[in-house]
């Protein structure tokens, strides 16, 4: 009957040449769905509008879009609600990496291009930040990081555009090819609901020495955790404190060079030092990194040896780079499994928006956890050495402990959800005679999935544990 919306196994598709990459390593789809789906090859302006209620920039066919967000965004309205519907005047794999790039920052206001003033002062700060009192640190960083709150894009206190296109794009398809009903691999081990990871960068001499301590306060809890260690200049390494904390069950990670906020200044040095950062990688035996400040080029990561990478804020209104990958899901950077941070920092928490409760990470907890997504924490122990600061850490322990068994959140190592979702790529979601089957590494933890039309969304159910699964590799 035509209009007729049916499950996936009684449709017959047309074949497509291809399944767009981000979108089959966002839900890990059956192999091929041979869904038809049109759009342009990404020809003409560059800039921002709107779609499916979403902020985007990229590339538009036939409309003209907005080179700022100062000005109003056009519409764009088109829909695939049938196979031949018109196409999509954009290309969705760029539309995603443009945005999960952070290409638009360039386009904004929001210190993607500095000012010679900004610079300037940047430069000057971190000449003498070693110096300056704590207290005169906060004043510097709270004017230099003022209009935060007025920033209309990433969205604060969580940006979900790049799960809301993909999102949309799926439902497209279903509906475009008659689907009610799209069979993929869940995002987490076991059924998670969603993730939570806790890491801690060590920042001075007081922070290191605070690390025995910190790992008592994350045992208390049953909470294990990452420490990134700078390498040079801020305190001496040994290998007897790197192993003080690995034997513990905790993970250590490589935190830039020397944390002088100029990693990424220039490609020539950043090369240079790169090549110091990878020997460190190896020395430490680390898996994973995070730049100083979450200063970060994406497009460079690829000179590190990394498995994962945690330098890119979801949303960075209160980092000294603005920008944000704009998704609460891990992805890939060629090879490099990207983690991002989705939750306030303890120090921007305390020391700019001068608040000392967990109401703020309650609230972003709420929203990633109701997306099934990441949540990825950075706790400072240089920052949690006061009794007050103390106070709220252990709180925010408490509480994800308590919602480990309530909300099935999975809480794992940083090296584990990475490997987890390097895993989850390698994956494939076979049809069977019993239903459907996942094939790969760990394929015994992988749980099938199904993706629900929905009104304007999408919403998803689990099969049953006992579905079956065949490991390999």
């Amino acid at each position: 009957m035509a209009g007729q919306l049916l499950p996936i196994d009684q449709i017959r598709f047309a074949r497509s040449p291809k399944v767009d990459k981000q979108l089959a390593e966002y839900f890990r789809l059956p192999d091929d769905p041979r869904f038809s789906f049109a759009y342009s090859n990404g020809d003409g302006r560059t800039g921002f509008f709107r779609f499916a209620n979403a902020t985007c920039f990229g590339k538009i066919s036939g409309q003209v879009p907005s080179p700022s967000l100062d000005q109003p965004l056009p519409e764009v309205n088109t829909r695939q609600d049938n196979a031949g519907g018109q196409p999509f005047p954009f290309n969705p794999p760029d539309l995603i990496d443009s945005i999960r790039s952070e290409r638009y920052v360039s386009h904004t206001n929001c210190a993607g291009k500095k000012s010679l003033p900004k610079q300037i002062a940047r430069i000057g700060y971190y000449a003498v930040r070693e110096i300056l009192p704590v207290g005169v640190r906060r004043h510097f960083q709270r004017m230099y990081l003022r209009g935060w709150q007025d920033l209309p894009f990433p969205k604060w206190p969580v940006d979900f555009t790049i799960d809301d296109l993909h999102e949309q794009f799926l439902r497209e398809r279903m509906l475009a090819n008659g689907v009610t009903q799209m069979p993929f691999i869940w995002f987490w081990p076991e059924g998670a609901s969603a993730c939570v990871l806790m890491t801690h960068d060590i920042e001075a001499p007081a922070g290191k020495a605070f690390c025995s301590r910190l790992m008592d306060m994350d045992d208390a809890h049953h909470i294990k955790s990452s420490f990134q260690v700078i390498p040079e200049v801020r305190y001496p390494v040994e290998p007897a404190f790197l192993d003080s904390i690995r034997s513990r069950g905790f993970e250590v990670n490589v935190h830039d060079l020397n944390h002088d906020g100029s990693l990424f200044k220039e490609r020539a040095e950043f090369l240079r030092r790169a090549s110091k950062i990878n020997r460190y990688i190896s020395e430490f035996k680390a898996l994973g990194f995070r730049a100083g400040a979450m200063y970060r080029n994406q497009d460079w990561m690829s000179e590190l040896n990394l498995s994962y990478d945690m330098s890119v804020p979801n949303v960075a209104h209160l980092e000294p780079q603005r920008g944000g990958c704009c998704t609460v899901m891990p992805y890939f950077i060629g090879d490099i499994v990207e983690l991002p941070l989705t939750m306030t920092q303890d120090y921007s928490l305390f020391h700019i928006m001068e608040n000392y409760s967990i109401d703020v990470w309650k609230r972003q907890i709420d929203l990633v956890g109701g997306r099934n997504g990441l949540m990825t924490f950075i706790s400072h122990p240089d920052y949690l050495q006061d009794d007050r600061a103390q106070k709220v850490y252990t709180d925010l322990l408490a509480y994800l402990d308590a919602l480990r068994h309530e909300r099935n959140y999975w809480i794992p190592l940083p090296y584990q959800a990475a490997q987890w979702w390097r895993d989850r790529r390698a994956m494939r979601l076979v049809k069977s005679s019993d239903g459907w089957t996942i094939e790969g590494p760990n394929a015994d933890r992988a749980r099938v999935a199904y993706a629900t039309i929905d009104g304007a969304h999408l919403k998803y159910s689990l099969e049953p544990a006992v579905a079956q699964v065949r490991s390999v590799g």
